[in-house]
């Protein structure tokens, strides 16, 4: 199970993505990638989810399975499902790590990548197509 919350800012600009403390190590600093975010408990369904759409979908896209209560790694609908003892996990932009506008005023349609967006949707219907068996 997953939530999904596509914000559509995706940059080839270096600098451009940032990270919760530590994590900038091991990941890009462009941010033109989506994410796959869960839980360690959640690690199977991380693994499994990214490697299906890298497999079938020409995307740039990372993963994570951390602690719970790191910065961010819960920010979404998935986390009420980790409290219920479900795996699940969030396929995020990576919001107000990467996108300077995200919940203000500033955060216009017109600011959105549309075409990636749409490669991205796609690609999570496959997956979510694949998961559901």
């Amino acid at each position: 199970m997953s939530q999904t919350m596509i914000r559509g800012t995706f940059t080839d600009a270096e600098n451009s993505q940032h990270y919760p403390a530590g994590l900038s190590l091991f990941f890009p600093s462009k941010g033109n990638f989506v994410g796959f975010v869960g839980n360690l408990s959640s690690r199977s369904l991380v693994r499994d989810s990214i490697g299906y759409f890298r497999k079938t979908t020409q995307f740039p896209s990372e993963g994570v399975a951390a602690p719970g209560g790191m910065t961010g790694v819960g920010w979404s609908d998935h986390w009420s499902f980790w409290q219920e003892g479900y795996p699940a996990i969030m396929i995020t932009d990576t919001a107000p790590f990467r996108n300077p506008n995200y919940h203000k005023l500033s955060d216009t349609p017109e600011k959105l990548n549309y075409e990636s967006m749409a490669r991205v949707v796609v690609g999570i219907a496959k997956l979510v197509k694949y998961l559901g068996g």
